[in-house]
């Protein structure tokens, strides 16, 4: 195979004296020759339009650049030269459609992802087959739609490192949290982590999950709930549980209630008020609140209809060291992601799980 005889002393006239335009057009042509004939095309067939195209795209306009990379990207042979140098160029109309689909030397993918721009490495996020070294900078060195999309793509391969910031990174995004839970190959301890992070993203795993993650959620759910039972300090509730029944029997029992129950100190009562306006045993929230994270207390509000006065009351009445501003600030943040029907989904969970429910 040569390039025919028609097209040499045009080719060399072009590449030493062509205007852009003309530079342009014989690059169309050149690159259609190669792609009517690339899946018969020998290595030295290939290196040869390498040349020839790699001296066309030296001096040559974006607009014609772009057009060759969407051209060539999804040809399994294209000219590694041809596709290197559009890989790494600045303008992402031009190196986007190679990045996403195009055979690249991991030291290319590498390169790109330690220097060049977030376009570059959301467009390298989607490949085929990223492995961990690629995974582990795209992740740290990108954005949340970086994240988002590594989390998203089912053929790259996470390290344990990768998972770790994912499932930090997902405590302040639920996208991320559903896309990173969503993944079979997340490693347990994570999966625990992600799903006591960010609790507003139970809901939305359980109704996408298959049955099999459904399962698992709800053991870990249950894991974590026996875990704060083993430390939690047993009490007597008896004497609350009864001032808290009479008020509830006469229709007496209510948010202001438990709000002012929180800020006298009247932690048994609390504990009783929370466990009847939300139908779970004492004993169950009794434990659930000794915890040291929040989420439990802003799942029983939420679900109660709580406001977040309510709820602050209740996180600075529980016994042991007060939250501190900045816990509280991020209370209030998960407070307000949190809805109603995710929190009410848990609850039921708790009320199931302990048989206590219809």
């Amino acid at each position: 195979m040569s390039v025919p005889a028609s097209l040499l002393p045009e080719l060399e006239d072009v590449v030493q004296h062509g205007s852009a335009e003309k530079r342009a057009e014989t690059l169309r042509r050149i690159t259609t020759l190669f792609l009517d004939g690339a899946p018969s095309f020998r290595a030295e067939h290939i290196a040869l339009f390498d040349d020839v195209i790699g001296c066309l795209i030296e001096e040559i306009e974006a607009k014609a650049l772009a057009e060759l990379a969407r051209r060539i990207a999804p040809v399994a042979n294209a000219p590694a030269g041809v596709v290197s140098t559009l890989a790494k160029n600045d303008d992402i109309a031009v190196a986007g459609p190679v990045l996403k689909q195009a055979r690249l030397a991991d030291r290319d993918l590498m390169y790109i992802a330690e220097n060049k721009s977030q376009a570059h490495l959301l467009a390298m996020s989607t490949r085929l087959g990223i492995n961990e070294a690629l995974a582990d900078t795209l992740v740290e060195r990108g954005d949340r739609e970086v994240a988002r999309s590594i989390a998203n793509n089912r053929h790259a391969h996470l390290s344990d490192n990768v998972f770790t910031t994912l499932v930090e990174r997902a405590e302040q995004d639920g996208v991320l949290a559903e896309k990173v839970g969503m993944r079979t190959d997340i490693p347990p301890r994570l999966f625990r982590q992600l799903l006591m992070r960010a609790s507003e993203v139970v809901q939305k795993l359980l109704a996408k999950a298959k049955p099999e993650t459904q399962t698992e959620i709800q053991r870990v759910l249950a894991q974590v709930t026996d875990e704060v039972a083993a430390k939690a300090a047993p009490r007597n509730y008896a004497a609350a549980l009864a001032a808290v029944r009479r008020l509830h029997s006469q229709h007496k029992l209510g948010e202001t209630d438990i709000a002012d129950f929180a800020r006298s100190g009247k932690y048994e009562e609390t504990i009783a008020a929370l466990a009847i306006l939300c139908a779970v045993p004492v004993e169950v929230v009794d434990r659930l609140m000794n915890g040291e994270r929040s989420d439990p207390v802003l799942i029983l509000a939420r679900a109660s209809g709580f406001g977040w006065q309510t709820v602050k009351a209740i996180l600075n009445g529980r016994p042991g060291a007060k939250p501190s501003p900045h816990g509280l600030d991020v209370a209030r943040e998960n407070f307000e992601r949190l809805t109603v029907i995710t929190a009410q989904r848990v609850v039921r969970f708790w009320q199931v799980w302990q048989g206590t429910g219809d």
